[in-house]
């Protein structure tokens, strides 16, 4: 009995091995298939669920303009049944916050002011739980540079109207990912979103040093190739 029980647990440990492997691979779909492989024995395993998620929001990434919003809210349903299933796991609510971030774009006023303030709660449980999770500080950092983009009549609209934004602006944004930075130095998405957040803030020599740094780093995601070809773009503009 005792080895019937481990040789599960090595079968389950297996896809979600071989699934990490597509994944790092770019491999998205194949990926799925084998989280799903190990839901099948384990239907609300949480590690499983985010990494869903996580590979959904990657295929939104890089897809077709029009097929994005079906990614995004994929990656939405798994992150949340990630959530439910282990509310002390830090990169279920990441995701959640990753995924809600996409959906608010398809969303209207009312709609993104409240996921806003949902993708704050998430993040701030994220960072709770595991203090190291540079994918929490990015996304905080993507988080603080949109937020710093509202001007004060459509914060003072919002506030009055639609219960409040967060508090925050580029200053933090540039904060978070410097933090995030620090945790994942190799992430070229944190050097990228940091070059953003100096040209808003009218910095572009610091926007330089930043993206010059990025564009050497190794991809790791699919997405990054288009971050590349921007920032090259940037630098030659700067």
């Amino acid at each position: 009995m005792i080895s019937f029980l481990l040789l599960i647990v090595t079968g389950i440990s297996i896809f979600l091995n071989r699934g990490d492997d597509l994944f790092i691979k770019q491999d998205y779909f194949s990926a799925i298939s084998m989280y799903e492989e190990h839901l099948k024995t384990n239907p609300e395993d949480a590690e499983a669920l985010w990494r869903i998620s996580r590979a959904y929001i990657s295929i939104g990434d890089v897809a077709k303009r029009e097929e994005r919003e079906s990614h995004y809210r994929m990656a939405e349903t798994f992150a949340t049944r990630s959530v439910r299933s282990d509310s002390l796991n830090s990169a279920a609510h990441t995701w959640r916050a990753v995924s809600l971030g996409y959906i608010a774009i398809y969303e209207g006023s009312h709609t993104k002011v409240k996921l806003c303030n949902e993708i704050k709660h998430e993040l701030d449980l994220a960072i709770q739980l595991d203090p190291k999770n540079d994918v929490a500080y990015s996304i905080y950092g993507t988080f603080y540079r949109t937020l710093g983009k509202v001007n004060w009549f459509e914060r003072a609209l919002a506030n009055t109207l639609l219960g409040g934004l967060p508090d925050g602006g580029f200053a933090e944004a540039e904060q978070s990912l410097k933090k995030a930075i620090t945790l994942g130095p190799n992430i070229i998405r944190h050097r990228f979103e940091l070059g953003m957040v100096y040209l808003e803030m009218e910095q572009p020599n610091d926007a330089k040093k930043v993206f010059s740094e990025a564009i050497k780093l190794p991809i790791l995601l699919a997405s990054d190739k288009d971050r590349i070809v921007r920032m090259k773009r940037r630098l030659a503009e700067l």
